[in-house]
C-alpha cells in the first residue's frame, strides 16, 4: 500500500503498516444517541465466542438517534446487529478508529429485516459516526487486545481461501482499469454507441468487490468528506449526490450517455477522471490482505447493495443496466463464499451446503432475465418490470441473505 498518496478509510482490512486495527468491521453503529457512559457493560463473549453488540436506529419522539446495547466490548471477535427501527434520517453507520472509517453499513432503510456481521477488533478508543442523528457521534471503547490468530488446519484452509480472495480481487480491479479505459476512449472519439457499450462492459468489474475496495479517502480529507471520497468519487449516485462536492465518476458518465445521450466536454471530463481514480484505486489495493470474516461481511454488504439499490431501480437510473449490476454483486458475493466454503464446511458443513443452495436458488431467478442481446446481457430493468418482478428477485436474495449472514461469526470464531 502507498501511504503517501491515500489514507485506507472505509471497512479497513490488515495491510501492512496499519498496525493496531484487526480485520474489517463491517460496521457498527453505536449509541450515537447515547452520553458514552464508561461504566456500561460489555457485551456478553460466550466461551470461544463473539461479543454481541445491537444497534437500533430510532426517531422516537421526533428525534432520530442510534440506540447501542454496550458501549465496551473486550477485544476479539464482536458480532454487531442492526435494526432500522423508523429512523428514515439515518442510513448509515460508521465504526472510526484515528479518522479512519473501520467499518460500515450502509442503506439501512426503516423497516427492513436486521443485518449482522462480525468484526475482529484490537483494544483502543473508537467512535460511532451516525449521519443524521441529532447526536451524530459516541466514544465506543474495545478493552484488552485480541487474541492471537489460532492455527491449525481449518485455519489454514481459511487463510488459503483469503489469499485466493485477494487475487481475485486485484483480477476485478485489473480488469476495471481496462474496461474504464475503453470507456475513455470511446468517450474521447466521441462515439455514444460505442460508449454505452463500453460502459455496461466496465461497470460489474466495481460491483463484484465494492464492498472491499470502497474505503479510501485522499490525503488530507476527512472520512466523511466525500471531496475525498474515492468510492464517491468512482461510484456516486444521483440519489446520493452530495451538492457541495458534486456529479463524479461513472454514473456522471451514465447520466450523459444514456439520459442526455450525447458526449459533451464534461462528459470526457468525468470519464477522465474516473480513469485517474481507477487505477490510483488498484495501486493501493495491491496491499490488502483480508481475513475470514472479512470475506464473509463484504459478501453480505454486497447482497444488501442488491436489495437497497438494484431491485429499487436506483442504481443504473439512466442506463437501466440493474440486473447486470445486480449479477455482479451476486457474483463476487459467491466468490468470497466459494473462498470460504471449504473451511466452513469442517466448521459447519449443513449451514455451508444451506448457504450454497441459496445461491444456486438466486441465480436460477436471476437467469430468466439473461438477454444477450441487451447491453450488458440482461433484461432492461425498468419501471414496469421492477413492477412485476422486484418482488420475487427481493424475496430470492433474502432467502440467501438469511444464512449467510451466520458465515462471518463462524469462520472468525472457529478453532
Amino acid at each position: 500500500m502507498q501511504s503517501s498518496l491515500f489514507l485506507r478509510s472505509r471497512r479497513v482490512r490488515t495491510v501492512a503498516g496499519l498496525a493496531g486495527v484487526l480485520g474489517a468491521v463491517a460496521l457498527v453503529a453505536a449509541g450515537c444517541s447515547g452520553d458514552g457512559d464508561a461504566t456500561a457493560k460489555p457485551g456478553a463473549t460466550p466461551s470461544g465466542g463473539a461479543s454481541k453488540v445491537d444497534v437500533t436506529l430510532t426517531a422516537a419522539s421526533g428525534t432520530d438517534a442510534c440506540e447501542l446495547s454496550s458501549t465496551s466490548v473486550p477485544a476479539g471477535p464482536v458480532t454487531f446487529t442492526v435494526t432500522n427501527k423508523d429512523s428514515a434520517a439515518i442510513n448509515e453507520v460508521e465504526l472510526l478508529l484515528n479518522n479512519r472509517i473501520v467499518g460500515e453499513k450502509e442503506n439501512l432503510a426503516p423497516g427492513l429485516a436486521a443485518v449482522s456481521f462480525t468484526a475482529t477488533l484490537d483494544g483502543g478508543a473508537y467512535e460511532f459516526y451516525c449521519p443524521g442523528a441529532e447526536k451524530d457521534t459516541v466514544a465506543f471503547t474495545v478493552t484488552g487486545q485480541a487474541a492471537a490468530a489460532p492455527t491449525g488446519s481449518v485455519q489454514s484452509i481459511l487463510a488459503d481461501g483469503t489469499a485466493a480472495y485477494g487475487t481475485f480481487v486485484q483480477s476485478q480491479l485489473a480488469a476495471m482499469v481496462v474496461g474504464v479505459g475503453n470507456l475513455k476512449k470511446a468517450v474521447d472519439a466521441g462515439d455514444l454507441a460505442a460508449a454505452q457499450q463500453a460502459y455496461a462492459t466496465a461497470r460489474p468489474f466495481y460491483e463484484k468487490i465494492e464492498s472491499d475496495v470502497d474505503g479510501f479517502v485522499l490525503p488530507g480529507f476527512k472520512a466523511t468528506d466525500n471531496s475525498g471520497n474515492l468510492d464517491y468519487l468512482i461510484d456516486m449516485r444521483a440519489s446520493s449526490l452530495d451538492p457541495a462536492v458534486g456529479w463524479h465518476g461513472i454514473h456522471a458518465v451514465e447520466r450523459d450517455l444514456f439520459g442526455k445521450k450525447k458526449i459533451d466536454a464534461g462528459t470526457k471530463k468525468y470519464a477522465a477522471e474516473l480513469a485517474t481514480n481507477v487505477a490510483k484505486l488498484q495501486d493501493l489495493a495491491k496491499g490488502l490482505e483480508f481475513k475470514p470474516e472479512d470475506l464473509a461481511n463484504g459478501a453480505a454488504g454486497l447482497l444488501e447493495e442488491v436489495q437497497a439499490n438494484k431491485i429499487t431501480g436506483e442504481e443504473e437510473k439512466y442506463s437501466h443496466l440493474d440486473l447486470a449490476t445486480f449479477a455482479g454483486n451476486v457474483e463476487g458475493a459467491e466468490q468470497a463464499f466459494a473462498d470460504l466454503q471449504p473451511g466452513l464446511e469442517k466448521i459447519d458443513p449443513d449451514l455451508a451446503a444451506q448457504v450454497s443452495a441459496q445461491f444456486d436458488a438466486v441465480k436460477t431467478t436471476l437467469k430468466k432475465y439473461q438477454d444477450s442481446s441487451v447491453l450488458g446481457g440482461y433484461a432492461l430493468w425498468t419501471p414496469e418490470l421492477r413492477k412485476t418482478d422486484a418482488a420475487t428477485l427481493s424475496r430470492a436474495i433474502q432467502g440467501l441473505q438469511q444464512p449467510l449472514s451466520k458465515v462471518a461469526e463462524k469462520v472468525a470464531t472457529a478453532r
